[in-house]
């Protein structure tokens, strides 16, 4: 089969998506695929059919990209390109996709999850992992999607909305400490947790910077932990454990920062309601394929799902392929896995 994995992108976490872009194609060779990696924002060089075809013939070395701590702005993912340009697809980006069976979809941030990239896909009825525009920008957009939960009787925690525009909220409707986020973004980028009034505007400040609106969550104590989906499965939990501090960007990404256990020490009945919560989020925002829920639990209050990710991350330290571990499943059979399942229900929407 030949597939393109599609990574980098105009995303702040960009260097996150090479790095799990390089390893997902790796394992799609080594199970017998025919695989071009591409950067969405940076494109390729070919142009000829002949060209194209080459970038999933020629012998290609295992290609790796490490993670930096930088957080990128537009400015400077703009300046990787030597053009000028500034569209989100890069050049010959769209006939190097025509030209697959499948994409990979490698991206990880807002340009790669919120749904526009797949809606183009769709446009151009190019194949992609993944789900569909809509589960994408939904599950991207944290009021969105806590909205959703929260209609469908989904614990989640206590939230109020905060843009750009507005002023700055001067009481809150629960009480210190508040987790204060980007309503789209992902890896923590711009997330703090505030424990008082005080060092609110700064912490606004700061998320502002990665978007326009933002949320103000009540603080929600206990456990953390993640449960991934594939094709209908449900993965064991992975407890994560900050080390220090709490889960952000540095502790995801970095060695030696976290210890990620699974399957965890709960009670099994929490364990399948865990299990049980993720599919009901899953199903409610329309997502398919794959994907990751995120919970908190505690003993008192029950499970939290803290949000939804529709393109969880694949790097070594990223917490599907560690679910998948668990139960006896390889990185390359996961990866070659969501691929083969994706292809099934397009062949299913076929019929």
């Amino acid at each position: 089969m030949k597939i393109v994995v599609l990574a980098g992108g105009r995303s702040t976490e960009r260097n996150v998506s090479l790095s799990s872009g390089a390893k997902v194609a790796n394992a799609l060779r080594r199970k017998g695929h025919n695989v071009a990696l591409v950067d969405l924002f940076l494109g390729v060089d070919a142009q000829t059919p002949a060209e194209i075809d080459a970038l999933f013939t020629e012998a290609q070395t295992e290609a790796s990209y490490k993670i930096s701590d930088a957080i990128l702005t537009d400015d400077d993912i703009n300046a990787l390109r030597t053009d000028g340009t500034k569209g989100l697809f890069g050049k010959n980006v769209l006939p190097v996709l025509q030209s697959a069976d499948i994409v990979y979809l490698g991206l990880h941030g807002e340009d790669g999850e919120n749904g526009k990239v797949q809606a183009v896909l769709d446009l151009f009825e190019i194949r992609y992992t993944g789900s569909g525009p809509l589960a994408s920008g939904m599950a991207m957009n944290k009021k969105v999607s806590k909205e959703i939960m929260l209609y469908n009787n989904i614990q989640t925690a206590d939230f109020i909305v905060v843009r750009a525009t507005d002023p700055r909220p001067t009481s809150l409707p629960f009480d210190f400490p508040v987790v204060v986020k980007p309503s789209n973004g992902g890896s923590s980028i711009g997330t703090h947790i505030v424990r008082q009034q005080a060092d609110l505007s700064g912490a606004l400040d700061d998320a502002f910077r990665f978007d326009d609106e933002l949320l103000i969550e009540a603080f929600v104590t206990g456990r953390e932990f993640s449960l991934g989906l594939v094709n209908g499965q449900a993965m064991p939990a992975i407890e994560i454990k900050v080390n220090d501090g709490w889960y952000d960007f540095e502790h995801k990404f970095q060695d030696n920062k976290t210890t990620f256990v699974t399957p965890p020490d709960i009670p099994e009945a929490i364990h399948e309601d865990m299990k049980a919560i993720a599919a009901e989020t899953f199903q409610a925002l329309g997502m398919a394929n794959y994907g990751r829920i995120d919970f908190l639990w505690n003993e008192a209050d029950g499970l939290y799902v803290i949000e939804a990710n529709s393109l969880p991350g694949m790097t070594p330290l990223s917490l599907l392929p560690q679910e998948a571990a668990a139960v006896g499943i390889s990185y390359e059979d996961l990866c070659d896995s969501i691929v083969q399942g994706k292809m099934k229900l397009y062949e299913a929407q076929n019929n």
